[in-house]
């Protein structure tokens, strides 16, 4: 297992509804620990698709309205964070510049809370520039500054840089936390997480 660096490593896409509900979560777990979270926010498709997953379209009906119906509407009442009742509307417009934005970002941590918030509460369009600018703005972060470098060829080879090493550790969703080297899908196991920081699980 590698050496102990008071890591978190979080790989999610900017659009993920099991990342939103534990977004908060994961970062009072960093605040009570002292522990830092390294955000790797990475494109979901290639990385399900080398793991073996199944698109949501191909999955069978009742298992998508438990697991994206009943199951996020009950964790959002335990986590007590508003969502919406239904798909969102751009729900599947491209990720780049929102997963961009919170790499540039020099405090990713609140910016991609605004960002999975946006699209989870207020179903908003978190591809559209302006959207992205404010969120960063009424944080209190520069979405100016951060949007013109959020194209520059570092930023972009860091979400490849993700996405591929997404792959290569075998991670098959989002959220899926890592510490230590150990793995953990899915926000549900965040008390893992935690436990984890403390005392690390057998091997």
């Amino acid at each position: 297992m590698p050496e102990d660096t008071n890591q978190i490593e979080y790989f999610y896409s900017a659009h993920s509804a099991y990342a939103y509900l534990g977004a908060w979560e994961l970062q009072r777990i960093a605040n009570d620990t002292g522990w830092q979270v390294i955000h790797r926010p990475m494109e979901l498709a290639p990385v399900m698709t080398a793991a073996g997953g199944s698109k949501i379209s191909d999955r069978p009906k009742e298992h998508v309205r438990y697991f994206f119906g009943r199951e996020m509407v009950r964790w959002a009442e335990w986590r007590n964070l508003p969502m919406v009742r239904h798909r969102p509307t751009y729900h599947d417009k491209p990720l780049a510049l929102a997963s961009s934005i919170i790499i540039a970002s020099g405090d990713p941590g609140p910016l991609s809370r605004a960002i999975l918030q946006a699209h989870w509460r207020d179903d908003a369009d978190i591809s559209d520039y302006k959207t992205l600018q404010r969120l960063a703005d009424e944080i209190g972060q520069d979405g100016d500054a951060l949007l013109a470098v959020a194209g520059d060829p570092e930023i972009q080879a860091q979400f490849k840089a993700n996405t591929d090493e997404a792959i290569a550790r075998h991670v098959f969703g989002s959220p899926t936390y890592f510490v230590r080297g150990d793995m953990f899908y899915g926000q549900d196991r965040l008390p893992m997480v935690e436990r984890a920081i403390k005392k690390p699980f057998t091997v």
